[in-house]
């Protein structure tokens, strides 16, 4: 038996979704240690999938994005089958990188289990991930922050490509975040984030009504502040550079999600954005989880701040503060 454990990752927006430039997307982001997806393989004669203990509160949405993962696993691999036990998840949709997680940790499993080499990298858009952001697989392979190089905007087409018609943007810069660092996850109790056909389509939409002037604004951003903080370890500088960048980010997108920020994720970051505890807060991917980044002398504070947000906003959820990964996905036999 094989077993992959990947942590979540935070989303903090695109350096540019502008024909007007060079390369397209580019995204910045963070893998967390928690939460997390484990899931278990062994070698089979066909393909099945259980939960831990005959779970039966896992969302049957989730079980049915394992099985088609296990199911292309098998093939890319050329192997019988493989029994998938699937024994935590991360909520779905809900800006936490679930998807690419729960793909990737099932690949590997049942690649690990069958004596196999996983390949991630290689093989992730077959499993319809990696097409516009690399944060995800980046952060399976080594965790830590990432900035993805994007694509050529040449290569953009108007209809989405066929799962595997697309490669995973390489990694263009890659730090260990110090590890006093901490990240304050807030997740309203909302509807998911888009996905599939419909993020695809907003997507589409806003790269084509882009202005290119906020990716120039984001450029000086990442180059001058979210790099030098990350690399000389200013957690401050480092909240107020990303949170910056997810506001112009949301300019792009407001057309699509209601605002710069889809509802009520924007009462939730405002809020946070008065607590001195939290130095950047944001909306990850399309949400609906908040982030702040803080430090560990501030994390208490940071937490009772995104209780009292969640409050504010009149909403419930959940509350909770996470640590960055130090390394990659954990695949043990």
């Amino acid at each position: 038996m094989a077993r992959a454990s990947a942590g979540a990752r935070l989303h903090f927006g695109f350096c540019n979704l502008s024909l007007s430039h060079e390369r397209l997307y580019g995204a910045l982001g963070v893998g967390l240690r928690e939460p997390r997806v484990v899931v278990d393989a062994e070698p089979a004669d066909r393909v099945t999938v259980e939960t831990a203990d005959g779970d039966e509160s896992t969302d049957p949405a989730v079980r049915d994005d394992v099985l088609r993962y296990a199911r292309t696993a098998v093939d890319l691999l050329g192997v019988g089958g493989a029994r998938v036990t699937l024994r935590e998840s991360l909520p779905r949709h809900a800006g936490l990188g679930s998807g690419t997680q729960l793909a990737a940790a099932t690949l590997a499993a049942a690649a690990v289990a069958h004596g196999e080499e996983p390949r991630v990298r290689e093989r992730a858009p077959a499993l319809g991930r990696g097409g516009r952001s690399g944060v995800g697989v980046a952060t399976f392979e080594a965790g830590g922050f990432v900035l993805d190089a994007g694509h050529p905007t040449a290569r953009f087409t108007t209809d989405r490509p066929a799962d595997g018609e697309w490669t995973v943007p390489p990694v263009a810069a890659r730090h260990d975040v110090p590890d006093d660092w901490r990240f304050l996850l807030v997740r309203p109790d909302v509807a998911p984030g888009r996905n599939g056909d419909a993020e695809d389509e907003a997507m589409r939409t806003a790269v084509e009504r882009a202005d290119p002037g906020l990716a120039d604004r984001i450029g000086g951003i990442v180059t001058r502040r979210v790099l030098p903080a990350v690399a000389t370890g200013n957690a401050e500088r480092f909240g107020a550079a990303v949170a910056e960048i997810g506001r112009l980010n949301g300019a792009w997108y407001a057309d699509e999600q209601g605002g710069v920020y889809r509802p009520p994720v924007g009462d939730v970051v405002a809020s946070l954005s008065g607590s001195a505890a939290v130095f950047g807060a944001g909306q990850s991917s399309w949400g609906p989880t908040v982030y702040g980044v803080t430090d560990a002398a501030n994390a208490d504070a940071a937490a009772a701040a995104g209780e009292r947000a969640l409050a504010e906003a009149g909403v419930g959820g959940s509350v909770a503060v996470a640590r960055a990964a130090e390394g990659g996905a954990r695949v043990t036999e």
